[in-house]
């Protein structure tokens, strides 16, 4: 069996090629996600782990806080070889070409004989008090550089001039770098600086566990004790939880890629072993028995799955490589991560791949032996039209998809993520499951159109994508779950995003609040905030501080007929008109007030009569401008309310608002613009790696139809040589492989978008009904992703049937009339 069973590859190799390529995609993402997640995670580890190295124990203060007499208490411990305090200053400070002061933490220098400290990438550590040392990006940035002068203010209005010493290392730091001084300087600087923790390194014999505890008996109750190892540990899931759910998440799109390229393989060696029927029934007539077979066909497997999975581990290695490096060589915002391998990520995809491959062969396997060798050897019956499997089968299909969205609603409308998560699965299962009746439908349902105007070929493409059901089927599944995913993901992603800008409508309906604590606006100023890139809308507000109900408060004022342009809830903007206050929850609540209630403010000699309505996210007092010129007609204009392009870079956006109008000494910027972008940011991210990861699955099935292709221009040899022989031509041969693919693609791509949009809309519901605050969802249909969508499949469908269509083409009819 050793010799047929090599010799049935070497024979077959054509026909595995495909099926090969697909275990090699599967294996390699699942590789590359596994490698990636394992090289960030151990790159933070060692990042971390140096940044604490000699530490043993660490007092933290999660309720309370470090006190002089903690300190003093681990200082005389005699298990501690050196205690150490971690100190912080939050200073601010004023940098070359920056109209006002930016903050900036700054850590205390201590005694590294024992523990690890910071080290400078050039110059030195600061030794007096009015040297700094800062860190190095944060120098290039600024355009810093050792031995110049920077200016520190504290929040008290007090300043010194600081020399540059050196630009601490921060290759490889997680998160923003602080910069350090020593520690006369930061009690110069913040008497009452803030103790972050209170670092440990024990005498030798000392193991970590007595050290802590030691710790924890010198310290108060309110603090918190680490070992070095534990707290280095609890250091890394802070930072690597953003990890961990990429990783996650990579991890689940490997697993889906794999699960399809099973589908793909599975239904290559049904195919295979289906043409190898007779070659089987010879080896049992010449003694072979069917245990025999079996095993020659999992052996095939093996082999398939072992060198495939093999290749795809290191495919997957060196996109890794290729990623790690390009992250490296550009400026991604990430630390630079060297590749690191272990042996899950190297093992378990390679284990996984030949599994899959050994799973996907059983079920073909099984059904070879069961095939009698003398009626395998006589001429091929028809394909039974049902079966008793067939109907079984649909009527589980039916049961799933009719339990599968029994509970999607009951996730949708009980906001359960996993029950919805639940209904998917199961439902989608049984649209699988129901495939070999649903798919020929929908073909003949899409294929009439063609069918009628494409002439006979188009005929004959129709029918033969409908003539082996099952395995059109199973086609169509590996695209469609691709397909289904992209859409889910790109639906699911545009309903949040639409349903988290209505919350954050109502929470943060203006984008920036732009304001002059004390000073009134200069004439230029509006021009000088229109000027900057990104703002699409200034309106000037007026504000004029008031008496009302024995409290004083600020009342803002602004054109009623302009608010709609910067304000983009439109109730709250419907709700500003004269004889109206809009008041935010807390002032109502000062001010003992019900919605709707009268309220009178009084300014001088001036009154106002309004009716208090709540709103959120605005000043605390928000009227028309018309009725603050009733309280204060010469009112100045104090402030700007400003509107941003959606596309614009928030961050940039800010920053750039904060150093506007120089000659205003203190500038107030608030608004929903940073929490805006910051989701922005998640959401487009989230939308890029989650399409680019599903194209992988779907490239798969693309494999997998041009497979099936092939494998059926192999079936249909003579057939199609019958149809060269009574007068089709080869273009006419390739455009009806052509149509039968695009057929396929069509309505895998039709069905899953179908799909998506229920899965995506469902999905929205069951996660985000209890996060809003009235418990709304938006839904959103992102139209042009879902058509491009829709196109891909089709132009990949075509572009998967060119290969079969130009080996069926070259094939003359008088051999292939002869062939066996």
């Amino acid at each position: 069996m050793r010799r047929s069973i090599l010799s049935s590859l070497r024979a077959h190799l054509g026909r595995l090629i495909a099926a090969c390529l697909a275990i090699i995609l599967g294996v390699g993402f699942g590789t590359l996600a596994m490698t990636a997640h394992a090289s960030a995670s151990h790159g933070i580890d060692e990042t971390i782990g140096a940044r604490y190295r000699g530490v043993d124990a660490l007092a933290y203060p999660e309720k309370g806080e470090i006190t002089p007499s903690d300190i003093a208490s681990v200082s005389k411990l005699p298990q501690a070889a050196s205690a150490v305090t971690m100190t912080t200053a939050f200073m601010e400070v004023s940098f070359p070409g920056l109209v006002r002061p930016t903050s900036l933490q700054i850590d205390s220098l201590y005694d590294t004989t024992h523990i690890a400290g910071p080290g400078t990438s050039s110059g030195r550590l600061p030794t007096a008090t009015n040297e700094i040392a800062i860190p190095a990006k944060l120098a290039a940035k600024h355009k810093l550089s050792v031995g110049q002068t920077l200016r520190i203010s504290s929040y008290n209005n007090k300043s010194w001039d600081v020399t540059i010493t050196g630009l601490l290392d921060d290759a490889k730091s997680v998160g923003t770098a602080s910069a350090v001084a020593t520690p006369a300087a930061v009690k110069v600087l913040e008497p009452d600086a803030f103790v972050r923790a209170l670092a440990v390194a024990a005498k030798p014999g000392v193991d970590q566990q007595a050290m802590a505890a030691a710790v924890q008996s010198a310290v108060s109750r309110d603090l918190k004790v680490y070992t070095g190892d534990a707290w280095i540990q609890h250091e890394v899931e802070g930072y690597t939880n953003g990890i961990d759910v990429l990783g996650g998440v990579f991890g689940m799109f490997a697993v889906i890629a794999l699960f399809v390229a099973c589908l793909v393989i599975g239904n290559t060696f049904t195919i295979v072993i289906a043409q190898r029927t007779r070659e089987m029934a010879l080896l049992r007539c010449v003694g072979a028995s069917r245990r025999q077979v079996f095993s020659s066909v999992l052996a095939e497997a093996t082999v398939v799955g072992v060198i495939a999975s093999a290749i795809g581990v290191v495919f997957g290695v060196a996109l890794s490589a290729l990623a790690l490096a390009l992250s490296r060589e550009f400026d991604w915002g990430i630390p630079p991560v060297a590749l690191h391998l272990d042996l899950l990520s190297v093992f378990v995809p390679l284990l996984l791949g030949t599994v899959a491959t050994i799973m996907a062969a059983v079920v073909p396997a099984r059904r070879a032996t069961k095939v009698a060798p003398l009626a395998a050897l006589r001429p091929e019956a028809a394909p039974a039209a049902a079966s008793k499997a067939g109907v079984l089968r649909l009527i589980l299909g039916i049961l799933l998809l009719a339990g599968g969205g029994l509970l999607l609603a009951a996730g949708a409308s009980g906001h359960q993520v996993l029950v919805g998560v639940a209904g998917g699965a199961v439902s989608f299962l049984g649209i699988l499951a129901i495939g070999s009746l649903l798919v020929p439908a929908l073909i003949r349902l899409i294929g009439a159109l063609p069918a009628r105007g494409g002439g006979v070929p188009a005929r004959i493409a129709v029918a033969n994508a409908i003539r082996n059901p099952k395995r059109t089927a199973a086609t169509t599944s590996a695209l469609l779950i691709g397909v289904t995913l992209i859409s889910l993901t790109c639906v699911g992603i545009a309903s949040v995003r639409k349903t988290f800008d209505v919350s954050m409508d109502g929470q943060y309906p203006v984008d920036l609040m732009v304001n002059a604590y004390n000073e009134k606006m200069p004439s230029g100023a509006e021009q000088q905030l229109r000027d900057i890139k990104g703002i699409t809308q200034v309106v000037p507000v007026r504000q004029v501080t008031v008496k009302t109900n024995g409290q004083e408060l600020p009342v803002t004022g602004i054109d009623q007929a302009a608010a709609g342009s910067v304000i983009h809830n439109p109730a709250t903007a419907a709700q500003l008109k004269p004889g109206t206050a809009l008041l935010d929850y807390q002032t109502l609540r000062m001010l003992n007030l019900e919605e709707g209630a009268p309220l009178t403010i009084v300014s001088g000699g001036h009154k106002l009569s309004v009716t208090a309505r709540l709103a959120t996210g605005l000043d605390p007092i928000t009227v028309t401008s018309t009725d603050l010129a009733k309280l204060s007609p010469s009112a100045a204009v104090t402030g700007f309310w400003l509107a941003s392009d959606p596309k614009a870079d928030g961050s940039q956006v800010i920053d750039s608002v904060q150093q506007s109008i120089p000659s205003i000494k203190e500038l107030g910027v608030t608004g929903g613009l940073a929490e805006r972008t910051s989701y922005t940011k998640i959401f487009d991210v989230l939308l890029i790696v989650g399409v680019g990861l599903l194209g992988v699955s779907v490239l798969i099935a693309l494999v997998g139809v041009g497979n099936t292709l092939s494998l059926s221009v192999l079936e249909r040899t003579r057939e199609n040589a019958l149809l060269r022989a009574m007068g089709l031509t080869r273009r006419q041969l390739r455009g009806m492989l052509a149509v039968e693919s695009l057929l396929m693609a069509l309505v895998a791509a039709g069905l899953g978008i179908a799909l998506g949009l229920i899965y995506g809309w469902t999905g929205t519901s069951a996660l985000m009904g209890g996060q809003t605050v009235d418990g709304g969802v938006e839904y959103a249909v992102p139209g042009t992703l879902l058509v491009v969508i829709a196109a891909v499949a089709a132009v990949a469908g075509l572009l998967a049937s060119v290969l079969p269509a130009r080996r069926a083409a070259k094939v003359a009819p008088a051999g292939a009339l002869a062939t066996e």
